[in-house]
């Protein structure tokens, strides 16, 4: 891939405005005249891509002594050494050299030879959850192994982010109530005496809190609430195929294209249909799609989603994706291929492994709406075909659902666009002077699991 310059990058995004996004409303009148997207973008993508070429050869030669220059323009033409052209100098991504070494092939067993091969932090938890699931589950009851879970979420703005008086505005992510996998959510309590719960009509679960900052202090947002999060698993190679009704509502809306990130372009419109071929039936064509995303865009570390303008189309033209963005190309591929499909993150729950994560969902005729997780993919761990093709699906018990869906607005509205405009998982936050980006602050999460 040609390597980009921020302006190209910026050109490509500048849609992305506090009244376009979809994630925002105006900015009040003291910051509307100030607030401008590409600079704001701009800054976003200075984070992103902060290493010199001799910072990022350094980490190679540990694997590779002998580098040489051509070998790294040969890796930025191909994608796998993400890099972009800031006022004349070639910066790197932050995580690019650690994801030449998962992208590319010759690069990935060099270094497997040299440290071993990588283990999923996943897998201890999903070789007894698999089984568990697989053995429990049933057509006429998909949903099984259900685990219980107590969560601490604290979100703190650094100290004098915002000068002292201001009032900070705060989104923290909570347990979806409308999942049918995930039950008897509970808030236990918030660090404010006055909250706001997103209603379950939100695609983003949010609760919401205010606290005024002061002077060299850190502003600290905190929740603890409880739920059962269960697995669930449709055996789609069991499922008789029956048609669509095409002109229904979940059948319009999740074959239909969205302004950013699901896109019928020509290009994708030819993959779809050279992937698909000759597959007759709904879980044909989406077991294609499944297997093709699997053996050809490993993962990697992930700029942020709201510096890209087409993820799909970024995961094609640079050869690798994290879990959100190879579910976004899964989600477009169906969708162009007539199949419903749409968009789930939250958070991977696994004990000693908690994360963010994304996954899909595809509408089965006469089934409903079955999970797929693109990422998690046909796991090396696998035992037998159950287990391989578990997460085309199927999903295991450690989640925690938090969207149904993605760029959409926040309740109550932001001002700002968010520091995340399409997926929403580590909080957000605001002051009247603007978005606080997440160079301004951190989160963290404590998980007790009830159930042992």
């Amino acid at each position: 891939m040609l390597q980009r310059t921020i302006r190209a990058a910026i050109a490509a995004a500048t849609l992305l405005t506090a009244a376009s996004c979809g994630t925002a409303t105006p900015p009040a009148a003291d910051t509307a005249a100030t607030y401008r997207w590409e600079d704001d973008l701009r800054q976003r993508l200075a984070v992103d891509f902060c290493l010199t070429e001799e910072q990022v050869a350094e980490y190679i030669r540990r694997y590779i002594p002998d580098l040489t220059p051509q070998q790294m323009r040969s890796w930025e033409a191909s994608g796998a050494l993400e890099c972009m052209v800031v006022d004349g100098q070639r910066l790197y991504f932050h995580s690019a050299a650690r994801n030449l070494f998962r992208i590319d092939p010759q690069c990935r067993a060099i270094k497997e030879a040299a440290d071993g091969a990588e283990h999923s932090a996943t897998e201890p938890a999903n070789l007894k959850n698999l089984p568990e699931i697989i053995g429990a589950a049933s057509a006429e009851r998909p949903v099984a192994a259900p685990k219980r879970m107590r969560v601490t979420y604290t979100l703190t703005v650094a100290a004098d982010a915002v000068p002292a008086g201001e009032t900070i505005r705060c989104w923290l992510p909570f347990p979806r109530r409308d999942v049918p996998r995930q039950s008897d959510v509970r808030l236990l309590g918030a660090s404010e005496a006055k909250y706001t719960l997103a209603p379950d009509s939100c695609r983003h679960s949010t609760l919401y809190m205010e606290r005024q900052a002061v002077a060299g202090e850190p502003t600290v947002f905190s929740e603890t609430f409880e739920y059962t999060s269960a697995g669930e698993r449709h055996d789609l190679r069991r499922i008789a195929p029956l048609p669509y009704d095409t002109t229904s509502e979940t059948y319009r809306t999740y074959t239909s294209e969205r302004e950013r990130h699901i896109r019928f372009t020509p290009r994708l419109r030819a993959l779809a249909a050279a992937i698909t071929g000759d597959a007759a039936t709904p879980v044909q064509k989406a077991e294609r799609i499944f297997r093709y995303i699997c053996d050809r865009y490993p993962w990697a570390s992930a700029r942020e989603y709201s510096t890209i303008d087409n993820i799909p189309e970024y995961v094609v033209d640079n050869g690798h994706g994290d879990c959100g963005q190879v579910s976004l190309l899964f989600i477009t591929l169906c969708r162009i291929s007539g199949i419903p499909a749409r968009f789930q993150s939250g958070f991977m729950m696994h004990p000693g492994a908690w994360n963010l994560h994304d996954w899909a969902e595809i509408y089965i005729e006469g089934t409903g709406w079955v999970p797929v997780d693109q990422s998690f993919g046909m796991p090396d761990y696998a035992r037998n075909d159950d287990e391989r093709l578990f997460f085309l699906g199927g999903i295991d018990s450690w989640r925690m659902a938090v969207n149904n869906d993605y760029g959409c607005p926040l309740y109550p509205a932001k001002r700002f666009p968010r520091s995340e405009t399409v997926d929403f998982q580590r909080g957000e936050a605001e002051w009247r002077g603007g978005n606080l980006y997440f160079t301004e602050w951190s989160y963290d999460m404590k998980i007790e699991y009830l159930d042992n």
